[in-house]
């Protein structure tokens, strides 16, 4: 095939090579660039049948002289210290999902843009929500209730991080409820720790309990110290400028009532 260009965020990506039994899933999942690309932030090879099926979340990570390796049983990165160019081989369209967040991820910290946070997110007017906890918190059924506003993930959220502001992209990291994509990105007004209850009630966290919380739920692998640090100072600003709340929810749409 040609090369193909699809867009995460602000980046745009130009697939060389992709198999065949996955070009379906790229189109399906991913947008494309509007209008002529310039140059890619990432050029990318993408081959099938590597290793075997999903049997857990384990990566190992070989730093190499000029590439980072990242290992799973069911998919193989490999990309260059530059965080531009890299081929990933993997066994079915699960593994290449998990593939690609954790190639974008490590993509993002390496170029200092943000996070990506396990967590679904909802647009409500123009203004984006976070709903993040445990599993089997209810992201997704949150997210599902949420409905008829804009979905913007349902498993890992976008978090843009500069000096001036916190913002949310459309994710096409997805894991079961599909939108239609949101064009552009909305700034973050709150983040809630869910907790499914009987009656709906709203706290706001401490900036070091909401630090502490939301360590284990972003989407990471470092291959080396400063990575972390990284992931630290950004989620250090995130709780600063934006309110982070408790919240106990009931099962219908009506907890919408203590956020808007």
């Amino acid at each position: 095939m040609s090369s193909l260009y699809i867009k995460i965020a602000d980046h745009n990506c130009k697939i060389i090579q992709v198999s065949n039994e996955f070009l379906p899933f790229l189109l399906e999942r991913f947008p494309l660039p509007d209008g002529q690309v310039d140059g890619p932030d990432l050029n990318l090879r993408i081959n099938h049948g590597y290793g075997t099926p999903f049997e857990d979340y384990e990566v190992k990570i070989i730093k190499k002289e000029e590439h980072v390796v990242y290992l799973r049983k069911d998919y193989f990165i490999e990309v260059d210290s530059c965080f531009r160019n890299a081929t990933i081989s993997a066994y079915d369209e699960l593994a290449l999902k998990h593939a690609l967040m954790n190639l974008y991820s490590s993509f993002l910290l390496h170029h200092n843009w943000g996070l990506l946070l396990h967590s679904s997110c909802v647009l409500d007017g123009d203004q984006a929500h976070i709903f993040a906890g445990h599993s089997g918190a209810g992201k997704s059924t949150a997210a599902r209730l949420s409905a008829p506003r804009e979905l913007l993930s349902d498993e890992a959220t976008l978090i843009k991080v500069t000096g001036r502001f916190i913002r949310i992209y459309d994710s096409p990291f997805r894991s079961e409820l599909e939108t239609a994509g949101y064009k552009g990105h909305a700034p973050l007004s709150s983040i809630q720790l869910l907790f499914q209850a009987k009656f709906n009630e709203r706290f706001q966290v401490k900036q070091s309990d909401a630090f502490m919380q939301l360590m284990d739920k972003v989407f990471y692998w470092p291959y080396k110290d400063d990575e972390v640090v990284k992931v630290l100072d950004f989620l250090k600003k995130i709780v600063r400028d934006v309110p982070v709340y408790d919240l106990h929810f009931q099962k219908n749409n009506t907890f919408w009532e203590l956020i808007s």
